[in-house]
């Protein structure tokens, strides 16, 4: 890893969390499923993320011409430049909702810049988990790149 990107993270500091919030899973056929990335993939024409960006990106379901601003030499983009569901996979997530798998996908979903601090991205976070949960999401897939 080069020097800048190890220096990064290691002045990280590490949050513990001291309170769970978990719930108790809904059976995976009642499951309305959102997804949300670090991989700073936006529709193209969005703002790009900037380094250390706290807020996010809404990407609609339907949405196919995205574009990644994380720029960084050991990140190879060359997988999801062929294939966008291995960073936001729209397209398995439908077809397991029209097999029966889960209920639905959600309309909306979410990317974030995955180099930023977390701490820092608090309130956009919460901003997320308010529209999924007024969009019925029970059921998050978190994809950290």
């Amino acid at each position: 890893m080069p020097a800048v990107g190890r220096r990064f993270m290691s002045n990280l500091e590490l949050t513990v969390p001291t309170n769970y919030s978990w719930t108790k899973p809904v059976p995976a056929n009642e499951r309305r499923v959102s997804i949300v990335s670090t991989a700073a993939v936006s529709r193209r024409g969005d703002k790009p993320f900037s380094w250390l960006a706290k807020d996010s990106r809404t990407i609609h379901k339907t949405d196919r011409d995205l574009v990644m601003t994380h720029v960084a030499v050991e990140f190879d983009r060359s997988a999801w430049q062929q294939d966008l569901n291995t960073i936001i996979p729209l397209d398995r997530l439908e077809e397991m909702a029209a097999d029966g798998e889960i209920a639905s996908v959600a309309d909306e979903h979410y990317s974030f810049m995955g180099a930023a601090d977390p701490v820092t991205m608090e309130k956009s976070a919460r901003a997320v988990a308010a529209q999924m949960k007024e969009e019925g999401v029970n059921t998050v897939f978190l994809i950290p790149i």
